[in-house]
């Protein structure tokens, strides 16, 4: 039977039972697979990683794994430059665009809130959030490992917290999106783009008390939903202010 040694590096070993973590271990195999298959099948997704050396050298995902091999596996590197070595993924998208899973509403409304494309959908099926990651070149987010491990997905990225506000820091740490945050610039209920409108426009559409004391609305695009600065608009400045200082507070020198 041929083996090989297999090393991942920092948080992919979040996907590895707990005595593979941090430590190199042997992997049996009787067939021919690639390293992208064999690493997939160990349970780390291929969205999560961005180098993979095998006996000292680096190859990508289609490399055939041998009797005897070593493999070193890398997750996405943040802090310091790898361009003169191949990368496994694709180039990051310039801009940072969304689809979420069906388990992420809130983590979408919160991305929205702070100004980044999240789409969203309660029924969305595992191929169709496959394909719209794929063709509108969106980063899949989702805690579905399974979802993310279909060859069509080239950036995503596997969601570790279950509390949505820990998951928004933990996305905006994962993306380096800290200083690209632009709050209320998207409608949270639907993602489009909202704009200034006049108050005349909408006056029959408003409370009377809000009629009365408001003055600034935006509108959005799509859907029409109308936005003022209400106490729900200090609330989500405090939340935007709490979350962007943990995430600061909590980011890798």
């Amino acid at each position: 039977m041929a083996q090989a040694e297999f090393r991942f590096y920092a948080e992919l070993n979040d996907f590895l039972p707990e005595a593979r973590r941090y430590v190199p271990f042997v992997h049996h195999f009787h067939a021919r697979a690639s390293v992208k298959d064999m690493i997939e099948s160990l349970g780390v997704p291929h969205t999560e990683i961005d180098l993979i050396l095998v006996n000292g050298e680096s190859v990508d995902f289609s490399y055939i794994v041998q009797d005897g091999d070593h493999i070193s596996v890398y997750p996405v590197f943040e802090s310091f430059d790898i361009t003169p070595v191949l990368r496994v993924r694709p180039r990051p998208l310039r801009e940072p665009r969304f689809v979420l899973d069906t388990h992420l509403g809130k983590l979408a409304a919160y991305l929205r809130m702070m100004g980044f494309d999240a789409l969203y959908r309660n029924d969305y099926e595992d191929a169709e959030l496959a394909c719209i990651s794929r063709d509108e070149r969106r980063t899949l987010l989702t805690r579905d490992r399974g979802l993310l491990k279909r060859s069509m997905v080239t950036h995503g990225y596997c969601v570790r917290s279950t509390h949505p506000r820990q998951q928004i820091i933990e996305v905006l740490r994962r993306f380096d999106l800290l200083r690209m945050v632009e709050p209320f610039k998207r409608c949270i209920r639907c993602n489009g783009p909202l704009e200034p409108v006049d108050k005349m426009a909408i006056a029959d559409r408003l409370p009377p008390r809000t009629r009365r004391y408001y003055d600034t609305f935006r509108i959005c695009r799509d859907c029409g939903q109308i936005y003022w600065r209400g106490s729900h608009y200090e609330r989500m400045q405090r939340f935007i202010a709490g979350v962007l200082a943990e995430a600061e507070i909590t980011r890798p020198e």
